[in-house]
């Protein structure tokens, strides 16, 4: 193997080891978002445990408890959490 083929291949591996970490961390921390602002809206939810991004400042949070919402902004931009 060539020497830019390993340099390729190295780089590849330090990636996985350096970004993988980063999302799951940006993950955590969207949840625990999410977490607070159904929770500061007054809806039952408990705690979030899975978030889908739909588009910018758009998401479909699903609670502990087995709630569904929709948490986005709205044309006056406040956030706004919609039972699904």
């Amino acid at each position: 193997m060539n020497k830019r083929a390993k340099a390729w291949a190295l780089t590849a591996v330090m990636m996985t080891f350096f970004i993988g970490p980063s999302r799951a961390a940006e993950d955590a921390a969207l949840l625990k978002d999410m977490t607070s602002v159904i929770a500061l809206l007054g809806l039952p939810c408990g705690q979030v445990v899975s978030v889908i991004k739909k588009g910018d400042n758009d998401h479909i949070a699903t609670c502990k408890d087995g709630n569904h919402y929709r948490v986005f902004l709205n044309a006056d931009g406040r956030v706004v959490a919609q039972k699904q």
